[in-house]
């Protein structure tokens, strides 16, 4: 069985190797049941889940009965609070609730190693050695795409938030940027392209980089 590796590119998006691929992170039979049911609890766990709306009883007014009941041909009622009359109350709406969904972290592991593997097979795996930047430029960065050949939503992994790669990156539109240790299975489902930054590969069980063979 071949080596799985990823394309390895400097700074300047000039290709200097491969780096090795964890093939049980990167090259397994993806889980779909898993990773549809991870992703929808991620997304259902975005839900806030604040939409609140008043019962009759917590409608104001409407305490003394509209007409009384009998003899007068109208309909019986006891209040112009109730879900039929406008103004009233609504039954059976929404109230603050949680829609998380527990996922094991079993579970999670499978689903991202599932997504990481995906997009591996489709060759949208790339690493990057350290990008020593001085000062963060937001053309740099896009030079560095464009000389790999990155086109579309790509998902940059970096080591740590807050460095010159983050901020480097961070004002490209179809860019999403990510710590190493918080990537998700919809992080990775979202790109078409991965772009690992220097060291963040061994999050995901990867060796180090190996230097490309002289020809």
């Amino acid at each position: 069985m071949a080596e799985l590796t990823a394309p390895l590119y400097d700074a300047d998006g000039v290709l200097q190797g491969e780096t090795p691929l964890d093939p049980s992170v990167f090259g397994i039979s993806p889980n779909l049941p898993v990773l549809h049911q991870v992703v929808t609890a991620q997304m259902a766990g975005k839900r806030s889940g604040s939409a609140s709306t008043k019962t009759r009883a917590q409608v104001r007014g409407g305490g003394r009965k509209p007409w009384r009941q009998k003899g007068i041909g109208r309909a019986r009622h006891g209040s112009t609070r109730s879900p039929m009359w406008r103004g009233g109350g609504v039954a059976h709406g929404p109230k603050p609730r949680s829609y998380h969904q527990r996922t094991p972290a079993r579970m999670r592991r499978l689903a991202l190693a599932s997504a990481l593997s995906a997009r591996a097979s489709e060759g949208a795996v790339h690493t990057v050695v350290p990008l020593e930047w001085e000062t963060p430029h937001t053309k740099t960065a896009l030079a560095l795409l464009g000389a790999i050949g990155l086109e579309g939503k790509t998902l940059v992994v970096v080591e740590r938030r807050g460095g010159t790669e983050e901020r480097s990156f961070r004002n490209l539109p179809d860019v999403r940027i990510a710590e190493a240790r918080y990537v998700t299975p919809y992080d990775v489902l979202w790109s078409r392209n991965l772009l690992f930054c220097a060291g963040t590969w061994s999050a995901y069980g990867s060796p180090e980089p190996v230097e490309a063979k002289a020809s």
